[in-house]
């Protein structure tokens, strides 16, 4: 039985838990994942009707990554490769995992689970396994759960994955919605630490169900809503109204932020980094300006990835801190919104 740098040994998570009162939770390990084939804004226009400056103007996107099927590049094989590169940048072994939770819309199959699949790759043993299923918002309903079941005491260590393999969704004859997303993986691995200023401070989580005919993905004729085109060729393809869908995100994004905020009681000038949801540049830059914030604390990456749902969040964070502009103890908020129609946001002591 050997010790872990937070104080617990690695098989305290197999005997009998009991709830923990002080206890912090440290985000010890980040992994991504995102495949090599690129579709530029120049793809698209061989494929539409279409330019470059129309989709940069609108979207902030100039490409994004698409996976390659005849790589065997699936849902399975993203979540596995960003989960396993954070547990190598935690210094852990699968086998230390309790629990494996995976945010995703596109799993491969809809049972086993995404997490079951993933957790027989990486050879996890018997740790627990389930998916989220909360749109773009996934990752951030998944650490927020997470931490809470690691704070509670019933889990010690926890690996999170947000991925969507959007691509395998898209309509690419329609270009309002198939120019906006790609395809990634973003992990993190958390673990109770007895340092209690780690972890969570403020959490949102929101969802008005009313809304989900403005963004969803219908997998039969009964699926769409009334008056909507229930096509053969749309089944088991994303729907989505663009325009109801950014009035959504304008107002809920800096909500949101606020409401969290509001709850820590601090301002956004306390917070070091504000890792968002990668939807749409022009809603990105108005809740930088909104909050007066310097472009070095709200990231962006939509330009070279697009909008990858559960996959962006986790994707940001981890370029971030492996480029060494996330560090130890900084505040970060993981804001994000999405279909159901969902949004969430939750800041972090690192």
């Amino acid at each position: 039985m050997s010790n872990t740098n937070d104080g617990h040994t690695r098989s305290s998570a197999r005997v009998g838990l009991q709830p923990v009162a002080n206890v912090g939770v440290r985000i010890c390990g980040s992994g991504s994942f995102v495949p090599d084939k690129v579709l530029s804004n120049a793809d698209f226009e061989r494929m539409m009707d279409t330019t470059d400056e129309w989709i940069f103007q609108r979207t902030g996107i100039r490409e994004r990554r698409i996976a390659d099927p005849a790589k065997g590049e699936d849902n399975k094989h993203f979540c596995t490769q960003a989960l396993s590169r954070a547990l190598r940048d935690a210094r852990m072994d699968p086998k230390e995992l309790d629990c494996i939770v995976i945010a995703t819309v596109t799993p491969d199959m809809l049972c086993p689970s995404a997490a079951c699949e993933v957790s027989a790759a990486i050879g996890a043993g018997h740790a627990a396994a389930f998916d989220v299923t909360a749109a773009c918002s996934g990752f951030v309903y998944s650490i927020t759960i997470a931490h809470d079941m690691i704070r509670a005491g019933s889990h010690r260590t926890v690996g999170v994955v947000g991925c969507d393999v959007m691509t395998s969704v898209m309509d690419y004859s329609d270009r309002r919605v198939s120019i906006l997303f790609g395809d990634a993986a973003g992990a993190v691995v958390l673990r109770a630490t007895d340092d209690t200023t780690r972890g969570m401070i403020a959490q949102c989580m929101h969802a008005d169900g009313s809304g989900w005919r403005e963004l969803y993905l219908p997998r039969s004729e009964r699926n769409f809503p009334e008056g909507h085109d229930a096509s053969p060729d749309k089944i088991n393809r994303l729907q989505m109204n663009g325009r109801e869908v950014f009035k959504f995100a304008v107002r809920t994004f800096s909500e949101v932020i606020q409401q969290c905020l509001d709850k820590a009681g601090l301002t956004a000038d306390d917070v070091d980094h504000f890792v968002c949801h990668q939807s749409n540049a022009r809603i990105l830059e108005s809740a930088r300006e909104r909050f007066g914030l310097p472009e070095e604390k709200l990231y962006v990456n939509i330009d070279k990835f697009g909008n990858s749902s559960a996959g962006s969040v986790g994707l940001c964070f981890d370029q971030l801190r492996q480029s060494g502009r996330i560090t130890e103890g900084q505040l970060v908020m993981f804001v994000a919104f999405g279909g159901g129609l969902t949004w969430a946001a939750s800041l972090w002591r690192v």
